[in-house]
């Protein structure tokens, strides 16, 4: 058995039956895994990553500290959970920050990525690999 690698939680919600459905990334060589409990198990590369974060994330502010969990990427890079409570929220929002070298960070609610990356790898089939060539 391949031990654990470290994961972060980007998304929770309870499912129409009532039992909860939790989003995790976890940092692989080429890129990420995707894991939705029972559902979902795939690797995606990182053009798939840049591309999402460049297609939904925003500019991150840079007075904003990242101090949530962390996963740090192959890449150099590194994805970071932010919880954000506005004045005017009453529940608090989980958002996720693309950290990149040399770039600045993007930042997206975390259920949108997560969205997003599961759209994708089930699209060519959960527990594959996505290649870069499926991007095109």
């Amino acid at each position: 058995m391949a031990p654990e690698r470290p994961a972060i939680t980007i998304d929770e919600h309870l499912r129409a039956d009532g039992s909860r459905q939790i989003t995790r990334l976890a940092a692989c060589e080429g890129g990420v895994r995707i894991v939705i409990d029972g559902e979902l198990d795939a690797e995606l590369p990182f053009a798939v990553l840049d591309q999402v974060m460049a297609r939904y994330g925003k500019p991150l502010a840079e007075d904003i500290a990242l101090s949530g969990p962390r996963l740090t990427l192959a890449n150099g890079g590194a994805l970071c959970m932010l919880r954000h409570r506005a004045r005017y929220d009453v529940i608090a929002r989980d958002f996720l920050v693309y950290v990149r070298a040399h770039e600045p960070p993007l930042v997206e609610l975390s259920t949108s990525i997560a969205a997003a990356l599961a759209h994708l790898a089930r699209a060519v089939g959960s527990n594959t690999l996505v290649r870069d060539d499926h991007l095109q």
